[in-house]
């Protein structure tokens, strides 16, 4: 299953838009590695790129939340605080344990929770930095 930003993940937001692309073609990769056996050479960077890369993302993010006085920030700060340290664990499982069955899975089912952050909150982010209701 291939991670693409459909019409109901866009945002509208270009930064934001831009980095999900980017997270998702990471995730992508590692995905089209391991289907052709080549996954153990690729697990290590992808999980360094995706703990690093997201916390870049989620600190734009919450720049830009506090810079249009958002409302929602504390409990979209909360969010990003405990999906980071959900990742880290992941990341650090798929290390240990290279392109396992259980630590794919582990991973994807990070990824479906950020879709879903991304169908709900982050498009709310977006709708109040335009000055939309």
């Amino acid at each position: 299953m291939k991670y693409e930003l459909t019409p109901d993940l866009l945002t509208g937001n270009a930064l934001i838009d831009s980095e999900h692309r980017q997270l998702f073609a990471a995730i992508n990769d590692l995905m089209d590695a391991c289907s052709q056996g080549k996954g153990r050479d690729k697990i290590i960077s992808t999980a360094k790129f995706l703990t690093g890369y997201v916390a870049k993302h989620f600190g734009d993010e919450e720049q830009l939340q506090m810079r249009s006085k958002y409302p929602n920030y504390p409990a979209h700060k909360q969010f990003h605080d405990g999906y980071r340290r959900k990742l880290d664990e992941t990341a650090q499982q798929l290390i240990a344990e290279g392109a396992t069955v259980r630590a794919l899975g582990a991973l994807n089912q990070e990824v479906a929770t950020l879709v879903s952050h991304i169908r709900t909150e982050d498009k709310r982010l977006a709708k109040h930095v335009r000055g939309e209701k």
